[in-house]
């Protein structure tokens, strides 16, 4: 009988270890979310750009020189920084050269010609002057002074065509200058050079009007950028100039840089297969920050319309559907889901007018799989403040 209770003692404890395993391998592991406290803040209403915006120079050149012809000098390589006006190529121009040293030639021999017809001018003046005073005491006759008087005047007239013709000459040297001015492809502004398309001995064309072509030189002003970024026209009329905004990319994931709007386009954009949008000009307002810019990153404008402070506030990426959030409930370690209302939101914050109070955790990884309703749940990481 002993023997027997022993053996059913026995069992009994096996089959109570048995429910106890399946009891504890058949519990919901709790799910691990990170959570924030809603908390009394400033919060701001904002629009973004649609698709992602572009960093743009405020000035850059694609340039190639005016006339066509063979290279025959190259003073610039790609990101060589360059001041304005310096001669970045030079076409083959010795033809040109020799023309202008030909002009100021004449134009000297020219200047010289009318100086030394002026001086017999003055000569011939003076003895037509010497002649008209013998003329009154009758010592010479009438005829003799009226061809002195008739000489002087054609060399004066003389003088002011060599002149004119002097002048004509020194014109010229501008001309034959302005010629040898075309072979040269000069820096419109101080930059970067970005790009070079062309050897020495290589020949350059214009580009022909209507068809684009590569350019000789591209070069960029690097002390001025703009992001240029597509709103959707619907955010667009809310808009203005001088609007405060901040700017980010993907290059600095961890900076925001201050800015404000500089200018709102005139026009909607209708692009096939793509929402119609209006292009904003967003400026940065600390001129330090586009030191470190290069043309052609990606970047993101943030506007700012209204902004509001004391408000209850939570992250945004909290809020489902703009309607809900989960609340993890410490005393139970339970996730709530709750219905709200939202106000301002941006980004980061939206602003939570009904059905969340200050200091309670709202969860921030709601896609998180586990996570729902009632489900048993486990701070991973505190990001309360």
């Amino acid at each position: 009988m002993i023997k027997r209770n022993k053996h059913l003692l026995i069992f009994s404890a096996v089959a109570v270890a048995v429910v106890l395993i399946l009891i504890f391998s058949t519990r919901s592991k709790p799910v691990l979310v990170q959570v924030q406290a809603a908390e009394i803040g400033v919060i701001e209403d904002t629009v973004a750009n649609t698709r992602a915006g572009t960093i743009m120079p405020c000035r850059r050149a694609q340039m190639s020189p005016p006339m066509g012809g063979q290279i025959a000098a190259l003073f610039i390589k790609e990101g060589d920084l360059v001041k304005q006006d310096a001669v970045l190529l030079e076409l083959w121009n010795e033809d040109l050269k020799a023309e202008l040293r030909l002009s100021r030639s004449e134009a000297k021999a020219a200047t010289a010609h009318a100086e030394s017809i002026c001086v017999q001018a003055e000569n011939s003046e003076k003895n037509a002057q010497r002649k008209s005073e013998l003329r009154k005491t009758r010592a010479i006759s009438e005829e003799l002074v009226d061809q002195a008087v008739a000489t002087a005047k054609s060399q004066r007239a003389d003088c002011v065509a060599s002149h004119a013709s002097a002048t004509v000459s020194k014109e010229r040297i501008g001309v034959v200058e302005a010629q040898l001015e075309r072979t040269m492809l000069k820096a419109p502004f101080s930059g970067v050079i970005v790009e070079v398309n062309g050897e020495i001995g290589e020949y350059v064309t214009p580009a022909p009007l209507g068809i684009v072509t590569l350019p000789a030189v591209d070069m960029v002003d690097r002390s001025c950028f703009y992001v240029m970024a597509p709103i959707d026209e619907v955010d667009a009329p809310g808009i203005k100039p001088d609007m405060q905004a901040r700017i980010s990319l993907d290059a600095f994931k961890d900076r925001r840089f201050p800015a404000r709007v500089r200018r709102v386009a005139d026009y909607v954009l209708d692009r096939e297969k793509q929402a119609r949008t209006v292009d904003i000009e967003v400026i940065f307002e600390n001129p330090d920050d586009m030191n470190v810019m290069l043309p052609g990153y990606s970047a993101d404008a943030e506007v700012i319309l209204r902004t509001r402070s004391d408000v209850l506030r939570a992250p945004t990426e909290s809020v489902i559907d703009k309607r809900q959030v989960y609340v993890f409930n410490a005393d139970s370690n339970t996730l709530e889901l709750r219905d709200v209302k939202i106000g301002l939101e941006n980004w980061d914050q939206t602003e939570i007018t009904e059905g969340v109070e200050r200091g309670e955790l709202v969860v921030t990884t709601v896609d998180r799989k586990g996570v729902a309703d009632g489900a048993l749940a486990k701070i991973e990481k505190s990001e309360t403040k």
